[in-house]
C-alpha cells in the first residue's frame, strides 16, 4: 500500500537491489510502483508484497486489508519472487477495471478455485489465502497472449456471438411473417365489419321503426287529450260568460237555470279531468342484446325498448345524505362461547335472517332478526374471517389460517357442516356471484376467481393494486376489494382491470353491496356509501366504535355492522340502523 503524498518512482524496476551475491535488500513493493524505494519493514501473507513501515503501518488500520495477516521484519520471507519475464514494467498501473461488487476498488486478484476476477476487498472478505488460490493478476497474465485458452475463449465469443445473429435473422423472418398475417387479418375484419354494418343497420331500422309507431302513439294520445281539452275549456268558458252576463242582467230564473246546468256539467268535467290525469305515459331506455355470438343466426333484434311508469322526472343513481335512526342492538354472544365476540364477516339469508362469523370463537351464528336472538351456533375446526352466500341453502366460509374454505347448509333452520375446499393462500373475503367464488388472499396480495367446485378461473395479481385486502364483494359487473394498508377501496372487472379506486379512508373492513351498485364500507368509526364507480362517496354513519362487517338488507332499509372495540358491551352486539 503506497502512503498517500509520496510521488511515483520510475527509476527502479524492481524491488531488489544486488549489491553482491551475499547481499539482497528487499524493498517495499506498494512504493516500488507509486512513491520512492523504501526498505521492506514487514510482509503481509494475504497481499503476498513486502511493506515498508509506513505502509505497513497503514496496512493494519485500511478497512479492506486490516484483517490481513502480517510479519515482521525478523519473520519475513527474504527472498522475493522475480517478476516474470514477459510481465511488463509497470503492468499493474494499467489494473483500472471496477469490481462489480466493490465499485470504487479495481480487479487485481484471480480466485483459481473460485473462478472468480477479484479486488482486494473482495479477497479480504471472501477469499482468504488459507482457503483459495489467489494470485496477483500480474504475476499470472504474462503467458496469456496467443496461448491456448486466448483461442478457446475467443473462439467461444465468436460462437455465441454468431448464435445471437442467428437468433436476430430468424426473429426478423418470424416478425415479418407475423406482422404480414396481421395485414391479412386486418383485410378479414374488415369485410367481416362491412357484413356486421348491413345487419346491425338493418336491425337498426327495426328499432327506429319501432320507436316510431310508440312516438305516433304518443303524439295521437297527446292530440286527443289536446282536442278534448280544448273543447271542454271552450264550453265551459261560454258557461262562466253566459252565467256572468245573466248575473249583470238580474235574469234570475234564466241565471238559475244556467248555474244549475254548469254545475252539472263541472261534476262530469271532473271526472273526465280524472280520467285525463290517470293516465301514464312512458319512458324508454334502450337495453342491448347481450347474446352477441349468436346475434346474425338466431337473434331478430339488438335488444328491446325497455319501459317503466314515469311517475317524476328520472334521476340516475348518485350517492346522496341519508336519514338515519338507531333501530336498537341484537345480543350474539350465546353460553357455548368462551370469550367475547368479534365479528368479522355477516351475510343476509333472508330479511328476517342473518348469518355471522364470530372470529373469537371460532363460530358461524343464525341471528333471528324477529325474535333478536341467535337461533343456531356452529363451531367450525379454526378461526372463521368472512362468510357468502352461495344458494339459499348454502353458505361459504374462509378459514384463514387453514388455507380452507368450509361450505355450510342450513336444513330446517339449523347450520349443518358439508365440505371443505384448500386454497393456495391465507384466504380472508369471500363473495359469490353466479356461482363463482371471488376470494381475497393475503401474503401475497391477491384474487381469485374459483368455481365451486375449487377449480381456478382467474387469478388476478395484487401487485400496484392491493397490499392487504381484507374484504371483498361483487355484482355482475364489479369486484369491490377493501384495503387496510393502502387505505382504498378499489373496483376491478371481472378479468382483473382496474375500473376505479377511492382514497383517503382511514382503515376499510367490511363491506355491502346496495341494489343501486353503491357500496357501504366500514371506515375505522364510521360506515361510507361509495359509488359504483368509486369517484365519490358520504359518510353515512359516524363517530361509531371501530366498525368491522356490515351488512345492507333492501327490503327493509335496514344497515347492520358489528364493532370490535375490546368492549363486551360492544362487541358481543349487532348494531341496527334504518337508512332512508
Amino acid at each position: 500500500m503506497a502512503v498517500p503524498g509520496k510521488k511515483a518512482s520510475k527509476q527502479f524496476s524492481s524491488s531488489t537491489t544486488m549489491a553482491s551475491d551475499e547481499d539482497l535488500q528487499i524493498y517495499c513493493q506498494p512504493c516500488d510502483e507509486e512513491g520512492p524505494r523504501l526498505p521492506a519493514h514487514g510482509y503481509c501473507t494475504d497481499c503476498k508484497e513486502h511493506l515498508c513501515k509506513n505502509c505497513f503501518t497503514a496496512h493494519k488500520v485500511n478497512r479492506a486489508s486490516k484483517h490481513h495477516i502480517l510479519q515482521d521484519a525478523t519473520n519475513m520471507p527474504k527472498v522475493l519472487k522475480q517478476p516474470s519475464t514477459h510481465t511488463h514494467t509497470g503492468q499493474s498501473n494499467f489494473l483500472t477495471t471496477p469490481c462489480l461488487k466493490h465499485p470504487q476498488e479495481m480487479i487485481k486478484f484471480y480466485c483459481h478455485d473460485d473462478v472468480e476476477l477479484l479486488c482486494s476487498v473482495c479477497v479480504t472478505l471472501e477469499h482468504q489465502a488459507t482457503s483459495c488460490n489467489v494470485n496477483y493478476i500480474p504475476d499470472i497474465s504474462g503467458d496469456i497472449i496467443d496461448s491456448k485458452e486466448y483461442q478457446v475463449i475467443l473462439n467461444a465469443v465468436n460462437t455465441t456471438s454468431d448464435k445471437f445473429q442467428q437468433i436476430l435473422k430468424d426473429v426478423k423472418n418470424m416478425t415479418n411473417k407475423s406482422n404480414s398475417s396481421l395485414k391479412d387479418a386486418l383485410i378479414d375484419i374488415k369485410k367481416f365489419r362491412q357484413e356486421i354494418n348491413q345487419r346491425l343497420d338493418e336491425l337498426e331500422r327495426q328499432t327506429e321503426d319501432a320507436a316510431k309507431v310508440i312516438e305516433q302513439e304518443n303524439n295521437k294520445h297527446l292530440k286527443a287529450v289536446e282536442t278534448t281539452c280544448e273543447d271542454i275549456t271552450k264550453s265551459l268558458k261560454i258557461s262562466s260568460d253566459k252565467i256572468k252576463q245573466l248575473n249583470t242582467t238580474k235574469q234570475a230564473d234564466k241565471l238559475f237555470i244556467d248555474l244549475k246546468l254548469a254545475e252539472n256539467k263541472t261534476k262530469v268535467m271532473k271526472e273526465k279531468l280524472l280520467t285525463l290525469s290517470s293516465f301514464n305515459m312512458k319512458e324508454y331506455n334502450f337495453q342491448s342484446n347481450d347474446v352477441i355470438s349468436n346475434l346474425f343466426k338466431t337473434e331478430k333484434s339488438l335488444g328491446a325498448l325497455a319501459q317503466k311508469t314515469l311517475n317524476k322526472e328520472s334521476q340516475s343513481v348518485q350517492i346522496k345524505s341519508r336519514q338515519t335512526s338507531h333501530e336498537g342492538d341484537i345480543h350474539v354472544k350465546t353460553s357455548k362461547d368462551k370469550d367475547k365476540c368479534w365479528i368479522t364477516g355477516m351475510t343476509l339469508l333472508t330479511p328476517d335472517l342473518l348469518i355471522i362469523t364470530d372470529y373469537y370463537n371460532n363460530a358461524v351464528k343464525m341471528v333471528d332478526i324477529s325474535s333478536q336472538s341467535v337461533s343456531d351456533q356452529l363451531q367450525l375446526d379454526d378461526r372463521p374471517w368472512d362468510i357468502t352466500t352461495v344458494t339459499s341453502t348454502e353458505l361459504a366460509v374462509t378459514l384463514s389460517y387453514i388455507q380452507t374454505i368450509q361450505f355450510i347448509s342450513i336444513l330446517s333452520n339449523k347450520l349443518i357442516k358439508k365440505h371443505t375446499m384448500k386454497v393456495g393462500g391465507q384466504c380472508r373475503g369471500i363473495s359469490c356471484y353466479q356461482g363463482k367464488l371471488v376470494v381475497s388472499f393475503i401474503n401475497p396480495a391477491k384474487l381469485q376467481i374459483l368455481d365451486l367446485n375449487g377449480a381456478i378461473q382467474t387469478t388476478i395479481d395484487g401487485k400496484n393494486i392491493f397490499k392487504d385486502p381484507l374484504y371483498i364483494t361483487c355484482n355482475r359487473s364489479s369486484i369491490y376489494v377493501s384495503d387496510r394498508d393502502m387505505k382504498t377501496v378499489t373496483g376491478v372487472n371481472w378479468q382483473g382491470d382496474v375500473i376505479g379506486s377511492y382514497s383517503g379512508m382511514k382503515m376499510p373492513w367490511g363491506m355491502s353491496l346496495s341494489d343501486d351498485g353503491t357500496v357501504f364500507v366500514c371506515d375505522w368509526g364510521r360506515i361510507e356509501e361509495i359509488s359504483g364507480d368509486c369517484s365519490t362517496g358520504n359518510v353515512v354513519l359516524k363517530n361509531l366504535k371501530r366498525t368491522c362487517a356490515v351488512c345492507w338488507c333492501e327490503e327493509t332499509k335496514k344497515l347492520y355492522y358489528s364493532a370490535r372495540q375490546n368492549d363486551e358491551k360492544s362487541d358481543n352486539f349487532l348494531h341496527i340502523y334504518k337508512l332512508s
